[in-house]
């Protein structure tokens, strides 16, 4: 199912449905009302970026670290393995909704609603700034307490009215900071409003780092090998250029001509160095038209050449990463590898990588031009913000890490 049949779906079903499961909860609540404890088995609802599993987790360690009970975590199925990098969540805590057609969809969600009551789910905390359908999960839940963004006055943000602690999204400060709001406002014994009161330093939002053996880093050198006889570990410094984004925010594409050209500076400019061209299966043929533009035996299609999971050695064995605003920067944050990535129409002050990392961001007037109030769609199709960066601009960023190589 592609994103505008889900956003149209979410809107012109969501807003009647959580109006009326609204009217229905509030009802059953007030001749029903639910006993609040402290929170002990908590359901965490983040449907739709495999990048926010990632950005979410000091938000999940915090709450692991002040709950007795258990800590769940539901996601579509196509993007459950995100939530593998870090191992935060258990597997067998994990419920996934198949969001491939319709049917699939109604019949997954409404198992999760048999599931959350098996697992004796007494709170939720809905990570979602816009989805109709997770509010609606949430109130489906059966938790006495639900936790998430709420409107107040914002225009735009209507999800119905079923979270007993609302918080404000700050479109101010990190995503990651919004998420460890949300898990205050759930611990919080005071009543705010909205939640939460007070300042959330960066050192809350330290990303832990993935602990990958000896044993793994040779087995991804060994594929690497496999693709170019040269690769000599020691001596072969690996950089890793991701020229894919996802249909979510197609705006963010560079041109796949301007990566070519960054690659031919870079393999001139370092003449041991060798370019992977990361990416899904599905991104091969697109990542061939790359390596063909670039001419170069030096310039390898990687796609698909590693397992999900084998990412994070792949990233300990590389020097750095080129790539636009999508999930690699993110799953690579729980490595020591810098990544250089480039924003066009979201911001990295919001959305930018927990690891170490340089954002290329022209920070144009009417960029960003994407958020929470417009379902995160814009209207623009001209995307200037990412063509005035030229690939001059993104080799001098990268060349002091060049420069490092050398020496």
């Amino acid at each position: 199912m592609n994103v505008d049949t889900m956003r149209n779906i979410d809107y012109y079903a969501g807003v009647p449905l959580t109006f009326l499961g609204t009217l229905l909860l509030k009802g059953y609540e007030l001749i029903k009302p639910k006993e609040k404890k402290r929170p002990k088995n908590v359901l965490l609802i983040e449907l739709s970026e495999m990048g926010s599993a990632v950005i979410v987790d000091p938000a999940m360690r915090k709450l692991k670290a002040n709950i007795e009970g258990e800590l769940y975590f539901v996601i579509f199925s196509k993007n459950k393995v995100s939530l593998q990098l870090l191992e935060t969540v258990k597997e067998e805590n994990i419920y996934t909704i198949d969001e491939s057609n319709m049917v699939s969809i109604v019949t997954s969600t409404l198992k999760f609603l048999k599931w959350c009551r098996e697992k004796e789910i007494d709170s939720v905390i809905d990570l979602e700034l816009f989805s109709r359908f997770t509010a609606l999960l949430t109130a489906g839940s059966g938790a006495a307490q639900r936790v998430g963004f709420h409107a107040f006055h914002n225009e735009g943000l209507y999800r119905g009215d079923f979270l007993t602690k609302k918080v404000a999204y700050n479109p101010h400060q990190h995503i990651a900071k919004n998420f460890i709001s949300l898990v205050d406002a759930l611990l919080s014994d005071e009543v705010q409003l909205p939640y939460t009161k007070r300042i959330i330093p960066d050192s809350e939002i330290e990303i832990a780092k993935a602990v990958i053996s000896d044993e793994e880093k040779a087995n991804v050198q060994a594929i690497i090998a496999q693709r170019y006889a040269a690769f000599d570990p020691q001596n072969t410094p690996v950089i890793l250029v991701n020229s894919n984004a996802s249909d979510l925010l197609p705006q963010r594409r560079w041109e796949r001509e301007n990566y070519g050209d960054v690659i031919k500076m870079m393999l001139e400019y370092n003449k041991e160095a060798i370019v992977l061209l990361t990416g899904a299966p599905a991104e091969f043929e697109g990542a061939e038209m790359l390596k063909r533009y670039v001419g170069s035996e030096r310039c390898i299609n990687f796609a698909g050449g590693v397992k999900f999971l084998q990412l994070p050695a792949l990233y300990s064995v590389s020097a750095f990463m080129l790539t636009n605003d999508s999930g690699p920067a993110h799953f690579a944050s729980i490595t020591d590898m810098h990544t250089f990535v480039i924003f066009g129409p979201e911001t990295p002050a919001l959305y930018g990588s927990l690891g170490p990392t340089t954002p290329i961001y022209a920070g144009m007037a009417c960029s960003p031009c994407v958020s929470a109030s417009n379902h995160r769609k814009t209207p623009c199709s001209d995307n200037k913000c990412i063509q005035v960066i030229t690939p001059e601009w993104v080799f001098n960023t990268i060349k002091p890490k060049l420069d490092a190589l050398s020496r």
